[in-house]
């Protein structure tokens, strides 16, 4: 100690001045350090405040109007190929004799429709991992270069000389697109929620999901447009219709073009820089460049650039992972949203990638020419779209912060269960007495779907889970429901011509009442999210605290 004393004294002697200033600088480095470490939580927890008390403005509608136009692109992508593949019927199976004359066959379409799921359930697990491991703003953008790829791609689709055909190209490309529209899935939803506010955040990443509503729409009344301008040349030709198809494909690229750039220029969520990156001096920067405010407790936050001390790599592992959901009151949320996605997706995707069944059945598959199949099966798919599909879809935005999105779940899946039970038991029935009443259950359990847990299984695992495994647990929820999309596709199609043409599909709507059930029971285990911020919900601020 004495030894110390003698050699500053020393120094101190020798140059006095630099000592001086040494010292002072030592010590307000030191000090600045101090005050920016004590100010720490404070600062991430007015951050936080912000973003959660923030007014609804400008930011806001762009993060919802980027994330959505994505999905408006998924959903066209997805449910076109419900026309593409009729019309390609008529392309490459003109000449087929009988009852396959101007049909893919069964065994093709199930294939071409269900390889994009495929793909999904890989973009979906994929994509939310690496969205946790290296951060939203990263991979942000990356998905939607693979859906504008792939749709140019798959537009193009031809058969080689010897070995693959065009149906085989078309699988390959939607395969891949596939991976593309997965990943859309947690990292939308995820971005959008961690930058909403908790007064508004169900109705915005609500909102990010209805445009799914606009984008089948968009398809169908894409479809009539261009069958219009071929009109002649189909009525000479039906070959003609291969333009139309690659057309209809074609063009759902072009709103993943618009909103590409944006996507790519998004800020990083400063829940993930706070979080998992431990930057608490950029995630107030960011906050301050999106919701203004610039000040902590009066302190302004730009004085604290460069006195912290080098963020600590802590990204999420498996390991942290394990040990979080080994936990029952941990698992059990993971088990529910993942499961009730499951089973709503069995009979979502059921029904909606094979409208024209149902179309049929009510009258409207269209006679005649190729011409007027193709624009009536079109049509009808416009009309129960926004009878039932676009309505459900925006009552959720409009409700949902106030019913909450547990109570909508129990509420969609327990109509479901009602209306499945009796669109199967008396299907024929129905139907032999009026076409109208028929039309009428079908058009709401389209609403209840909609306005119940195909919108809420989006929303609730984007806000159930902590920032450090949010995606990853979102992208888990999401290919479940993607595994069930796949199981009801290869159900559907070797199951309902058994006993005759379409014979067995009131049975299947029947199945589809049971999975209505199962959803119902497992939704208990789902926590209701509203008015809660997302570190309440995840006993994040606790954490933060030991």
């Amino acid at each position: 100690m004495s030894s110390d004393h003698s050699l500053t004294d020393q120094r101190l002697a020798a140059h006095p001045a630099e000592y001086i200033v040494s010292t002072d600088e030592n010590h307000s480095k030191a000090y600045a350090h101090q005050m920016a470490s004590d100010d720490a939580h404070a600062i991430r927890h007015q951050a936080l405040a912000d973003i959660d008390n923030a007014k609804f403005g400008w930011f806001h509608v762009k993060a919802c109007m980027v994330a959505g136009v994505g999905f408006f692109t998924d959903s066209y992508d997805i449910f076109a190929i419900n026309l593409c593949s009729l019309i390609m019927g008529y392309v490459y199976y003109a000449d087929a004799e009988g009852s396959a004359k101007n049909t893919t066959p069964t065994n093709i379409d199930v294939w071409i429709k269900g390889s994009t799921q495929l793909g999904c359930i890989v973009g979906q697990l994929l994509f939310g991992y690496l969205s946790d491991r290296l951060g939203r703003k990263r991979i942000y953008g990356v998905e939607l270069i693979i859906i504008i790829v792939c749709t140019i791609g798959g537009a193009f689709a031809g058969g080689t000389v010897r070995g693959l055909s065009v149906y085989w190209i078309l699988f390959i490309w939607r395969l891949v697109l596939g991976i593309g529209i997965g990943g859309d899935y947690p990292v939308s939803a995820i971005i959008t929620s961690e930058f909403a506010t908790t007064k508004r955040r169900g109705a915005m990443v609500a909102a990010v999901f209805a445009m799914q509503g606009f984008g089948i729409v968009a398809a169908a009344i894409v479809a009539i447009v261009v069958l219009a301008c071929f009109k002649s040349g189909i009525d000479n030709d039906q070959l003609v219709l291969d333009y139309v198809w690659r057309i209809i494909m074609g063009l759902g690229a072009v709103p993943g073009l618009i909103a590409l750039y944006f996507r790519m220029t998004i800020p990083e969520t400063p829940r993930y820089t706070l979080d998992v990156e431990k930057d608490v001096y950029r995630a107030a920067q960011d906050v301050k460049a999106t919701v203004g405010n610039k000040k902590v407790d009066g302190t302004d936050v730009s004085l604290y650039q460069g006195t912290q001390q080098p963020p600590k790599d802590t990204k999420p592992t498996w390991t942290e992972f394990y040990h979080h959901f080994k936990q029952w009151r941990h698992l059990k949320v993971l088990l529910g949203t993942s499961i009730s996605w499951f089973a709503l997706d069995v009979a979502f995707y059921g029904i909606n990638l094979n409208s024209s069944i149902i179309l049929s059945a009510i009258g409207f598959a269209g006679s005649g020419s190729p011409y007027n199949q193709l624009m009536k099966n079109a049509s009808g798919n416009i009309i129960l779209n926004l009878l039932g599909t676009i309505p459900g879809y925006w009552v959720t935005v409009f409700t949902i912060d106030r019913l909450g999105r547990r109570t909508i779940q129990f509420i969609g899946f327990a109509f479901l269960l009602v209306l499945f039970c009796i669109l199967g038991f008396g299907y024929h029935k129905i139907l032999d007495k009026s076409v109208a009443g028929f039309i009428v259950l079908f058009t709401l359990a389209q609403f209840f779907q909609n306005f119940g847990p195909n919108a809420t299984t989006f929303i609730i695992p984007a806000e159930a889970f902590p920032t450090r495994f949010r995606s990853t647990c979102h992208g888990i929820s999401a290919a479940s429901g993607k595994v069930g999309a796949v199981v009801s596709a290869l159900g559907f199609f070797h199951l309902k011509d058994k006993g005759g043409k379409n014979a067995f599909i009131p049975h299947l709507i029947e199945i589809f009442a049971l999975f209505m059930l199962l959803g119902l029971l497992v939704t208990w285990w789902v926590p209701e999210t509203r008015g809660k911020s997302l570190e309440e919900l995840n006993d994040e601020e606790e954490q933060i605290h030991e």
